[in-house]
Formats: structure tokens, C-alpha cells, sequence
């Protein structure tokens, strides 16, 4: 899949001042687990500020919401993960939220309807827990292969 860059200084905060790359990579690791998209045999080590993921991904979609948890903690400024088949990666454009954006704003840009915002919460609910509270810096799948609903 490759090497995703985020913003460091923003995201779920996870991380101690004083954590060791040991814990970060535990606490990334139970933070994914918690919301586990689909990721089986789940591995992660991170070495100042870059993570690097491995293990069994049910799907394309599921990898990418992985990486996507991992990129959005605060501290992380890069993800690496394993490949999955192409065949199995869906058609997806990732979108950094910038200040004033709304799910509706976003869905208005990429599928021309404002009122398919549920569409992104849909495709992002491991990451956005609120439609109503995402944050600028903040990295969310953009579905465009799927059917609007």
C-alpha cells in the first residue's frame, strides 16, 4: 500500500510525553483493535513518529481505515503498510480536512450532493466518531467507487 504522511502535531491523543516507541506502538496497536476495521495478526513498531503496520487486511477498505487510525494520532507523521491485492483496493481519494470543511461541504465537492455526507461518516466511522466534529489536518477516505446512496 505504501507510505502515507499525516500531520504530527494533530490526531487522537494517545501518547505520554515520555512514551517509549515500545508503548506508542501498543497503544496505536489497541487503538486500531478497538475499531478493528478488519486487520487479523495485527503488528505495529513505531520509530520517531513513523509507523509501520503489518498483517492480514480482510479487504482494501479495511487496510486503508487502519492506516487512516494509526496516521490520525497526534505524533505520527507517516504510515507503512503492507499491500493487499489490487483487485481488492476499492477506488478511494484520501482528503485532508481543512478549517471551515464539513462532511456536507466534502460530499458536495466529490459527489455533487451535499446530503450525501453520511457516505464519508459511513467510510470513515472508525476514524470520525461524530459527523459533527472532525478537525482540520485530519485525513478521511473519499469512496468513489461505490453507488451514491
Amino acid at each position: 500500500m505504501g507510505l502515507f504522511d499525516f500531520a504530527k502535531n494533530i490526531g487522537t491523543k494517545l501518547f505520554g510525553e515520555k512514551d517509549e516507541p515500545v508503548t506508542q506502538a501498543e497503544k496505536i496497536k489497541a487503538h486500531i483493535e478497538t475499531d478493528n476495521p478488519g486487520i487479523s495478526d495485527l503488528d505495529v513498531a513505531v520509530n520517531k513518529g513513523v509507523v509501520a503496520m503489518s498483517g492480514e487486511a480482510v479487504s482494501g477498505e479495511a487496510l486503508e481505515k487502519a492506516v487512516l487510525l494509526a496516521g490520525n494520532v497526534e505524533g505520527v507523521e507517516k504510515v507503512m503498510a503492507v499491500t493487499v491485492k489490487e483487485a481488492d483496493v476499492p477506488k478511494v481519494e484520501y482528503y485532508e480536512i481543512a478549517a471551515g470543511d464539513s462532511l456536507s461541504a466534502i460530499a458536495k465537492k466529490f459527489y455533487g450532493d451535499a446530503q450525501q455526507y453520511p457516505r464519508l461518516f459511513e467510510a470513515n466511522r472508525e476514524v470520525i466518531k461524530d459527523p459533527d466534529k472532525i478537525y482540520p489536518g485530519q485525513k478521511i477516505r473519499i469512496p468513489l467507487d461505490s453507488a451514491v446512496v
